[in-house]
């Protein structure tokens, strides 16, 4: 990654001569100026991290005008003002406008250079307190896939091969599945570790929202932008970008990302700067994209681009051997964050989760699991309502069952009992607080309890 960029704004060539030489030595990509306008041009044209500018300039608009607009356009960026004629007024001036030093000529080269570096890493400091409490969330999101499926655990294998390269990485799979997770792993234990870990649902924002998140904005490029706004490309500078749902991404906005993916380089919406970034994209849908690409719904171009490595995370129905590991994981956690005790099932209950087909996937188990045992419950309600923990052998149609409708009633009204006999007991025979853990009124209750002759 190349190194920071200075711009050298004084009218005396010796000095720019002179400064320009020092700064390139030490790695810096030097611009220079002579006067307000060519200077202003040349931050508006390309990125520019620190500038020095001479307080007083023979044409045109001062040192003092510059700063000010270099703030103003760009309020991150590091100034140093150098003059000849030093006063008490202007040094207040200088440091009102947003310098960060003032300086004396003749320029003692080793402390404007030791004030340079040591601006720059303040400010990177603060850009990374600022995103801190994202980072430390995201850090502390689950990044670790707990399998002993033959299947998932090939794939992660394949993810091992490639989390060290900048590979981009196509994560596919029905909604649920962990296709985050397997993003994080693939960051947090690979070489962009130490990056940062962007992510953004593409199906949850509009267009034009999307386009801003994506690509940040300028102040003023839009009603309500009252500042600049840096976007998920430029954050995921040197980490991880996760764009998830990239499926319900429009064709406008697919294009615009397939051009960064190629270039490298993008503008803030309403922006002309060119902003360099080395992002790795790792996206995910749940959708068919080549299906989409036959309805002209997906650019086939863009999907060559992000389908370099593809990796199918498989429904929970068909990994149900993960199933006990999960429950015992999500068990844990849970037990541990409300100071429960519930830390095992019993058999029953656990067939029948692993028994359910599981719709909504590892993310369905888990809201399962955690509403055992913030509830301190040791079955579960299906979807459907009342029914409780439901086992392969027990939800069998009865062999002597006149129809299969009067079997399926029979099963249905065997955990209808069971499930309010297990609730009346775990209420303490409170029939108000069993009617609301049930989700039905009191009447409907009493009427059960009469139908079932549960003891009252």
């Amino acid at each position: 990654m190349k190194g920071p960029s200075v711009l050298i704004v004084d009218d005396e060539e010796g000095i720019r001569h002179g400064l320009t030489n020092m700064f390139r030595k030490e790695g810096f990509t030097v611009h220079s100026a002579a006067d307000f306008e060519t200077a202003a041009a040349a931050a508006a044209e390309v990125p520019v991290d620190v500038a020095v500018v001479d307080m007083r300039l023979r044409t045109g608009r001062t040192g003092l005008d510059l700063l000010t607009e270099l703030k103003r356009t760009e309020p991150d960026i590091v100034v140093i003002v150098i003059t000849g004629f030093g006063s008490i007024d202007s040094a207040v001036a200088s440091m009102k406008a947003g310098a960060v030093d003032y300086f004396l000529k003749p320029i003692d080269n080793a402390k404007l250079l030791d004030a340079v570096r040591r601006s720059l890493a303040l400010r990177s400091l603060a850009t990374e307190n600022r995103f801190l409490r994202d980072e430390l969330m995201l850090r502390s999101l689950p990044h670790q896939f707990i399998t002993n499926d033959p299947a998932l655990r090939e794939l992660l294998a394949t993810a091992d091969k490639v989390k060290d390269t900048s590979v981009t990485v196509l994560l596919t799979g029905e909604s649920g599945t962990g296709k985050e997770v397997l993003a994080r792993y693939i960051h947090f234990t690979g070489a962009r570790r130490d990056g940062t870990f962007v992510s953004i649902n593409c199906a949850a924002l509009s267009e034009s929202l999307l386009l801003s998140e994506l690509f940040g904005h300028e102040r003023g490029a839009f009603t309500g932008a009252v500042e600049r706004k840096r976007g998920k490309f430029e954050l995921a500078d040197g980490g991880t970008l996760f764009l998830d749902e990239i499926g319900d991404m429009s064709l406008d906005t697919q294009s615009k990302v397939l051009r960064v993916m190629e270039e490298s380089r993008f503008e803030r919406v309403g922006g002309t700067k060119s902003i360099s970034v080395d992002a790795r994209i790792i996206a995910a849908t749940n959708k068919d994209l080549p299906a989409l690409i036959r309805q002209e719904k997906f650019r086939e171009d863009l999907f060559y681009r992000i389908h370099v490595v593809s990796l199918h995370i498989p429904p929970l129905r068909e990994r149900r051997g993960d199933i006990p590991l999960l429950v015992e994981h999500f068990l844990k956690k849970y037990s541990e964050r409300y100071g429960r005790s519930l830390a095992e099932l019993d058999t029953e209950t656990l067939s029948a989760l692993e028994a359910w087909d599981w719709p909504g996937n590892v993310r369905e188990l888990e809201n399962t699991v955690n509403q055992m045992v913030l509830l301190g419950k040791r079955s579960f309600m299906t979807p459907g309502g009342s029914g409780a923990a439901m086992d392969r052998s027990a939800a069998a149609v009865p062999a002597g069952a006149a129809s299969l409708k009067e079997g399926l009633d029979a099963v249905a009204s065997h955990y209808e009992r069971r499930a309010i006999s297990e609730a009346l007991a775990r209420n303490g025979g409170n029939k108000s607080k069993t009617a609301r853990e049930l989700s039905i009124t009191r009447k409907t209750l009493a009427q059960k309890l009469a139908r079932y002759g549960i003891s009252q």
